[in-house]
C-alpha cells in the first residue's frame, strides 16, 4: 500500500507565501470602471457645467441687491445658495442654471430678480515631485500621464510606480504611471477638480 508522505514543517513554510500571494492575485480589483466619469461630470467637453466647476452668481434687480458670490459644484452636482438651499447646477448649461436660481426665487422672496452666472476656469492640479506642480487650467479631455507632462513632468526625485488620483469627489487611486508608460495599465481621464500627487521616491 502506498502512503503518501506528508511536507515536512519547512516545506510548509515555503509554501506559505506563495499561498499568500496566490490569495493576493485573486483579490486584486479593477479599478477601470470606478476611475471612469464620476458622479456629476458631464459634458466635459461642452459648455455644460460640471462638478468642480466654479461659478459666480450675481443677483440684481433687487432693493438691496447682495454681492456676488462663487461657488464651487459639489460632486453630487449642486451648489448652495442662501435662502434656496441646494440647486442642481452639473449638466446646466450657464443659461439654464440662471433660469433655475431665477425659478427658485421667484415669486416666493422676490418679485423680480436678474441672474447672471458667470463660469470659472475649469481647472485640476498636479502636485508633488513634477517640476512645475499647482493649478492647471482644464481645456479638453486629458490623461494622467499627459496631465503630468503638462506640469513640466516628473522630477528626478519622482516615483512614477506611487501616483495618486484623487477624484472631485474624493475617491483616491493609486497609480503606477511605469506600468500606463509601457501599456501594462491603462492611463485615466482627467476632469476638472481631480488632484494628481505624485510621490517623492524614498532614495
Amino acid at each position: 500500500m502506498t502512503h503518501l508522505s506528508r511536507p515536512s514543517g519547512w516545506k510548509l513554510l515555503l509554501l506559505l507565501p506563495l499561498l499568500a500571494l496566490s490569495l493576493c492575485g485573486c483579490k486584486t480589483k479593477d479599478y477601470s470602471a470606478e476611475m471612469a466619469v464620476p458622479e456629476g461630470v458631464k459634458d466635459v467637453g461642452s459648455a455644460r457645467l460640471s462638478a468642480g466647476d466654479t461659478v459666480t452668481i450675481t443677483l440684481a434687480g433687487v432693493p438691496d441687491v447682495p454681492a456676488p458670490v462663487t461657488k464651487t459644484i459639489d460632486s453630487d452636482g449642486t451648489i448652495t445658495l442662501d435662502a434656496i438651499g441646494s440647486i442642481k447646477a452639473a449638466g446646466n448649461s450657464p443659461g439654464e442654471l440662471e433660469n433655475a436660481i431665477h425659478d427658485a426665487y421667484v415669486p416666493k422672496y422676490y418679485t423680480h430678480l436678474d441672474v447672471t452666472i458667470t463660469p470659472g476656469d475649469r481647472v485640476f492640479y498636479v502636485r508633488g515631485e513634477v517640476r512645475t506642480p499647482g493649478r492647471q487650467i482644464y481645456v479638453g479631455q486629458i490623461t494622467v500621464t499627459k496631465a503630468i507632462t503638462s506640469a513640466g513632468d516628473f522630477t528626478e526625485f519622482a516615483n512614477p510606480g506611487n501616483v495618486i488620483l484623487i477624484r472631485s469627489n474624493g475617491k483616491r487611486f493609486k497609480l503606477n504611471c511605469n506600468a500606463i508608460l509601457s501599456g501594462d495599465a491603462p492611463d485615466p481621464p482627467v476632469f476638472p477638480g481631480d488632484q494628481i500627487e505624485v510621490k517623492r521616491r524614498l532614495y
